[in-house]
């Protein structure tokens, strides 16, 4: 598991869930802020780029179903996915 330093991953909840897994999840924390690691990050900019940048909407709902709508799509592109993880320089 490859995860930010979103707060939640640090929070007891999760330590004791990974503790109860007893080592069968690995875990790799991120840098505090390294965008260029975390392949999200590049899908999110894609999607921006290429996808939201010239949507038109009145409100953010439409906003919201767009993009849902356009990362499900994504999924059928298992090609594009991997030149993500590729970019972030993180193994398959």
């Amino acid at each position: 598991m490859i995860w930010d330093g979103v707060a939640t991953h640090r929070s007891r909840l999760v330590r004791a869930l990974l503790e109860q897994q007893d080592g069968h999840i690995a875990v790799a924390a991120l840098p505090p802020y390294a965008p260029e690691l975390n392949p999200v990050e590049a899908i999110l900019a894609y999607l921006k780029k290429h996808e939201i940048a010239n949507l038109g909407p009145t409100t953010i709902g439409e906003v919201s179903d767009f993009a849902r709508r356009r990362l499900k799509c994504r999924q059928r592109r298992p090609r594009l996915i991997r030149a993500f993880w590729k970019q972030a320089e993180l193994a398959p």
